[in-house]
């Protein structure tokens, strides 16, 4: 019985020179393979792919990405041999939730950046309130952070390089001068760590090697308890990833209070952030009423004054 990894091979290598990363599809499409030969099968049918999204206990919502993730598998299948059945996109639909944005106060952002001053270790400090002032004026994800080399900083143009980010697009992040003269001071402290073996990370564990993401997740979290920031509501809790949120909403705010061109903004900050289009962007600043409310009233005032 011939197995569908070759194809699984084939597959992730198209999609990879089309920028996509597939880390999830790396790690789980071998495995619907082996499931589909298991039970003797050569091709992908609707009815294999359903029972193995639903092998797992688990959310809906892991359901739906298990089938999302099998769908465009069974989609380059089905264009090689039409025997092979693509499941229709009604079935295990993902559910719709999205996770209500956090908006923090420059307070907060600044006594999440003093609980770090509380961490065991002058590195571990310098390193947490480096990271956490990076996310706050730059709105990088924290993936983007963590990824930076030493070599992408360019203290004399004052500018961050984020490479291979989200759908495998770079970008050049210009910096204010401030966070120039705070990046060159992290990397000249006496107590930095020699750099592991390959490893040429901005940002450094206090053994020299590149942060991980989970880790920082979970120092995040001690730090934001530190600091005594708590859920909004059952669906609104501080998340790492919500000061990107936040950066967006005060750019915005910033340029309503300014009254400059806020649609030559939303472009801009679109770019900055790394998102496809200005829709992405959109979403981000929908859970700011402030921010809606001055939409609603510049709004207003024009329409008013065309009348």
């Amino acid at each position: 019985m011939s197995s569908l990894r070759p194809a699984v091979g084939d597959y992730l290598a198209m999609r990879r020179a089309l920028g996509f990363k597939l880390t999830r599809e790396e790690t789980l499409l071998p495995r619907f393979a082996d499931f589909i030969k298991d039970r003797g099968e050569q091709h992908v049918s609707i009815d294999v792919a359903l029972a193995w999204a639903m092998v797992p206990a688990g959310s809906a919502g892991w359901w739906s990405s298990r089938l999302q993730i099998v769908r465009g598998f069974a989609a380059y299948m089905h264009a090689i041999d039409p025997v092979n059945e693509v499941p229709a996109p009604d079935l295990l639909p993902r559910p719709p939730h999205r996770a209500t944005p956090y908006l923090y106060t420059s307070e907060q952002i600044d006594a999440l950046i003093a609980a770090a001053g509380t961490l065991r270790t002058p590195h571990r400090v310098a390193t947490m309130q480096t990271l956490l002032g990076l996310l706050a004026v730059t709105g990088m994800r924290i993936g983007e952070v963590v990824g930076l080399d030493h070599e992408d900083f360019d203290a004399r143009n004052g500018c961050l390089l984020v490479r291979g980010a989200k759908f495998g697009k770079s970008r050049e992040l210009a910096l204010h001068p401030s966070t120039v003269t705070a990046l060159q001071r992290y990397l000249r402290r006496a107590d930095r760590p020699p750099r592991a073996l390959a490893t040429s990370a901005l940002l450094l564990t206090m053994v020299g090697t590149r942060l991980s993401t989970k880790d920082v997740q979970r120092t995040f979290a001690t730090l934001r308890h530190r600091a005594g920031i708590k859920n909004h509501s059952a669906s609104c809790h501080p998340r790492l990833h919500d000061i990107r949120h936040s950066f967006a909403v005060a750019t915005m705010l910033d340029a309503y209070h300014a009254d400059v061109d806020v649609g030559r903004r939303l472009a801009l900050l679109a770019t900055y952030l790394g998102h496809v289009s200005p829709a992405s962007t959109y979403w981000y600043l929908s859970a700011a009423p402030e921010l809606m409310q001055l939409a609603a009233e510049r709004l207003a005032h024009h329409t008013g004054a065309r009348s």
